[in-house]
């Protein structure tokens, strides 16, 4: 392979093009999940220009770019998957048919080992280095949003119902509902923002904002308008209140859900599970695909999805003191997180805790 490696800023127009172009057509070409907007180069680039050693791999077949591999890397040689801890999905974009040697890639690109946890489907030469796979829940309504909202009432008639009767009542009590599908007011962001600090800190749950690059980073994405890529913030006002608000990544077919939340004054009403529907029938009339949920186990995931999708975790290595000294210390973490979150009889009390650990803390 004619591998080269570069930072964010010296990635060429032309290898961007190509990159965007092996989006574009991946529903085409039999990989449709390689349209995740956490995949495309704006991601990678918002992520350099907030992160240090973000590098991109460039992999040329007769001088044409063929694939591409964002990733993060430590002095030590130590790579990790681009935004690792807060993309919902990663791998190499490539073109169909493209057989890569993990090893030859890592040896190129100066890395010990690389590791991720949202490996997309279809990576071969990676997934040989999964240790887990894991559901990441979509919403189809690539059919239109009568024919999802059809497919949810017959797979859950009560849910559906409440919920739709929830926002009616809503309507009826706090004002008229108003949605906006791409909310461009700053001040929207900070709300949504707010919001989401306040609950993870309510649930016991580490702030991602609480991390300037996150914040950053998504203040960033929020600006990004590119032809294929958009950062976008949906929000559901009552009257002229937002209520419940959502921000997430776009490319022309896939809607990658991020980071949702909402006023727990109107919790009674639902107002996320309302908000969602909203999203898919607007991401429906504008051509999307599906909605992609995100990995994690959540009931309003399992209420609204169609189907799922599968990311995997691990690490790809090469024999080198770093990648043995590393996994060393990261296998235990991910088998016990893995094993609370899988088992109800583990994450039920451990999320109690958490909570009521938020209560304290939050009192204080």
């Amino acid at each position: 392979m004619d591998i080269n490696v570069y930072r964010p800023g010296e990635l060429r127009a032309v290898d961007r093009a190509a990159w965007t172009a092996l989006q574009s057509k991946a529903h085409l070409n039999g990989s449709p999940a390689l349209a995740n907007p956490f995949l495309s180069p704006e991601f990678a680039l918002a992520v350099g220009r907030t992160r240090r050693g973000v590098r991109i791999a460039v992999v040329r077949e007769d001088a044409e770019p063929t694939a591409f591999l964002p990733f993060q890397r430590t002095a030590a040689g130590v790579g990790r998957a681009v935004g690792l801890g807060v993309s919902d999905c990663q791998g190499m974009v490539h073109r169909p048919g493209f057989v890569w040697d993990a090893q030859e890639l890592l040896r190129a690109c100066g890395l010990a080992l690389w590791e991720f946890d949202h490996l997309v489907e279809g990576q071969a030469p990676f997934e040989a280095g999964a240790s887990g796979t894991f559901a990441s829940p979509v919403m189809d309504v690539d059919q239109g949003y009568e024919a999802y909202l059809s497919r949810l009432r017959d797979r859950s008639p009560k849910f559906t119902r409440t919920t739709l009767a929830k926002e009616r009542k809503l309507g009826r009590d706090a004002g008229e509902l108003r949605y906006v599908h791409d909310e461009r007011d700053p001040a929207a962001l900070r709300t949504l923002m707010g919001w989401k600090s306040a609950q993870y800190r309510r649930t016991g749950r580490s702030d991602r904002f609480a991390h300037d690059w996150i914040t950053q980073l998504v203040q960033q994405l929020f600006h990004t308008r590119a032809e294929l890529f958009t950062g976008i913030l949906s929000v559901l006002y009552a009257g002229e209140r937002p209520i419940a608000a959502h921000f997430g990544l776009r490319t022309d077919r896939v809607l990658a859900c991020w980071f949702p939340a909402y006023d727990p004054e109107f919790a009674k009403y639902s107002p996320g599970l309302v908000l969602h529907l909203r999203m898919a029938e607007a991401a429906a009339a504008d051509g999307i695909a599906h909605l992609d949920l995100g990995r994690g186990r959540k009931e309003y995931k399992d209420s609204l999805k169609t189907r799922d999708l599968y990311v995997s975790e691990g690490w790809v290595t090469r024999r080198h003191p770093v990648a043995f000294g590393h996994r060393a210390r990261r296998a235990p973490v991910r088998a016990l997180r893995n094993a609370v979150l899988s088992r109800p009889e583990f994450f039920e009390p451990a999320d109690r805790v958490l909570k009521r650990m938020g209560k304290i803390r939050s009192r204080g």
